[in-house]
């Protein structure tokens, strides 16, 4: 009769966060029921204990089946004699399977060609899939550089400078409009302007607490940001790895805050550059 109303409030508390499926357990700390073995005081309780379902859950989706996202993170080219004409992109798969003869897109820049080769380990491969770290060779010789996605052509992502976001604010400075920040989204990191804070969550009742002009520590709520480059963002409900980002202090480094892109939006033109390039 108590454990019940309880189990009750997480739930709907937990769908309203959008939490599809959730657990309860009964136990006691103290006591250590419930927590490794199953408690003999609650015959009315037969699921799993606490360690039995925490060996047990899944805790991660399959990467393999998420459209292929390969950020580059290194350009090889050795040129030497054995190797004269060799240009291979070097990095992770964030997301999917990359098949040689795949017809590719490199993003920001938009251009196409067909993955001609992937080497893995010292071998040429035919197939790669997430979390592999590979180097990819194309046919063409395009401008491809770090920080660029390579994505299949069919179900390419768009590219986007204004990023609509749920964010955890993280430092002690706090997160104002009109900061000039550094976002940094898979091996990509260009300028970004903090143009709005829409809301800030408030954690009791999951209300949106409009216009709070800024997020302090600990905070979780959204901004509007406006980049100095494309961005090739994926939502952060369809893919976390390359839906997700952070936002860096630009005069020391520091980490800010965490990001989980939106919906992005494209909007408008660019005003023009201001002193050092921040008013975009």
């Amino acid at each position: 009769s108590v454990f019940a109303p309880i189990a009750a409030e997480f739930a709907a508390y937990a769908s309203s966060l959008g939490v599809p499926e959730v657990t309860a357990i009964p136990v006691s700390a103290l006591a250590g029921d419930n927590v490794v073995t199953p408690s003999p005081h609650m015959d009315w309780y037969g699921g799993p204990t606490v360690l039995e379902h925490l060996e047990t859950v899944p805790v991660v989706t399959d990467p393999t089946a998420e459209p292929a996202r390969f950020p580059v993170q290194y350009v090889i080219r050795p040129q030497t004699t054995t190797h004269p004409d060799y240009r291979g992109y070097a990095g992770q798969l964030a997301a999917g399977v990359l098949r040689v003869g795949e017809r590719v897109t490199v993003l920001p820049s938009g251009r196409t060609s067909t993955v001609a080769g992937i080497d893995a380990l010292g071998s040429s491969v035919d197939v790669a899939w997430a979390p592999q770290s590979v180097t990819v060779r194309l046919a063409d010789d395009v401008d491809v550089s770090r920080g660029d996605l390579i994505v299949p052509t069919a179900g390419a992502p768009g590219t986007t400078r204004d990023v609509e976001a749920t964010v955890c604010h993280v430092a002690d400075r706090p997160l104002r409009v009109g900061d000039r920040v550094l976002l940094k989204h898979t091996t990509r990191t260009v300028k970004a302007l903090v143009k709005a804070v829409p809301s800030r969550l408030t954690l009791d009742d999951l209300s949106q607490h409009p216009d709070p002009g800024e997020l302090a520590a600990n905070d979780i709520g959204r901004v509007v940001l406006r980049t100095a480059e494309p961005l090739a963002l994926d939502a952060y409900a369809d893919s976390r790895r390359t839906g997700s980002f952070l936002l860096i202090d630009p005069a020391d480094g520091t980490t800010l805050t965490a990001g989980m892109a939106g919906e992005a939006f494209a909007g408008g033109t660019a005003a023009a550059a201001g002193d050092e390039g921040w008013d975009f």
